[in-house]
């Protein structure tokens, strides 16, 4: 015998598992890290910035390490954007 007019069963749904939270210690030391790094960023923001209105171009020997602070400074903006967004979920 069929059972043409029975749908199938569907099987059960498994519980939603939530991540493993992390340590609000974690999140304090992301967060203060992140801030440290954005002192380089700043620095450089500073020093292209001077050097910009001084000669109206940044000098080729200051140049890459204005762009290594604004690098340091990006990785501190994503570690406390991180330290945040995480924090929230």
């Amino acid at each position: 015998m069929s059972n043409s007019d029975h749908a199938p069963d569907k099987p059960p749904a498994l519980p939603r598992q939530e991540p493993p939270q992390r340590s609000g210690c974690l999140t304090a030391l992301m967060a203060i890290s992140g801030v440290i790094l954005l002192l380089p960023g700043l620095c450089a923001l500073l020093f292209g910035g001077l050097s910009i209105s001084d000669r109206s171009q940044i000098g080729s020997d200051i140049a890459p390490l204005i762009f290594l602070g604004l690098a340091v400074g990006a990785g501190g903006v994503g570690l406390i954007w991180a330290a945040i967004r995480r924090r929230r979920s």
